[in-house]
């Protein structure tokens, strides 16, 4: 017979008031369940998985807590990248906002055209972190880049993108 492992054995009695502290904590059910699938991908890839916690609800609550400061801070750096470029906020959001009949056919033609025009690298260095969510150091991986390099792609693919979105209005 297999043995469970006791903090897998702990998260599983555990999950019900994981996901309760989690949407405390981040205020939204959807990511605190998206949260909690990323402390048990923590419990299965650690090596702490084969140790035993001398408490090990209490050593969940603290890898869970570990794991809410990070999704907070990654949606922080997301909020201030989209606030940093108004323009270009509504490709990172994964639905279409409900004003989005404003940003018109013509306007997403012309963004995709600006993207287009980019070098592979910054254009999918920009597309990773807006629509993926990705931070840079995954970019970075991806890419197999530095981090200062993924910032270098996202800053110039940004700028291109609102040039060519400042001539646009310009000439209308």
């Amino acid at each position: 017979m297999h043995r469970v492992p006791p903090l897998i054995a702990a998260f599983i009695a555990s999950y019900v008031d994981l996901l309760a502290f989690l949407t405390r904590r981040i205020g939204c059910s959807d990511r605190a369940a998206d949260v909690l699938h990323d402390v048990c991908l923590t419990l299965l890839t650690s090596s702490t998985r084969r140790t035993t916690a001398r408490d090990p609800r209490a050593y969940l609550f603290r890898v869970a807590r570990n794991c809410a400061v990070d999704e907070l801070r990654r949606q922080s750096r997301a909020d201030r990248r989209r606030s940093d470029h108004p323009q270009l906020a509504d490709l990172a959001s994964a639905s279409p906002p409900p004003d989005s009949h404003v940003l018109d056919r013509d306007r997403l033609r012309h963004l995709d055209a600006a993207l287009s025009r980019l070098p592979p690298n910054a254009r999918d260095a920009l597309l990773l972190t807006r629509l993926e969510g990705l931070n840079y150091a995954e970019v970075a991986a991806h890419l197999g880049v530095s981090e200062s390099m993924v910032a270098k792609y996202v800053a110039r693919a940004l700028r291109e993108c609102r040039d060519h979105l400042r001539r646009l209005d310009d000439e209308a």
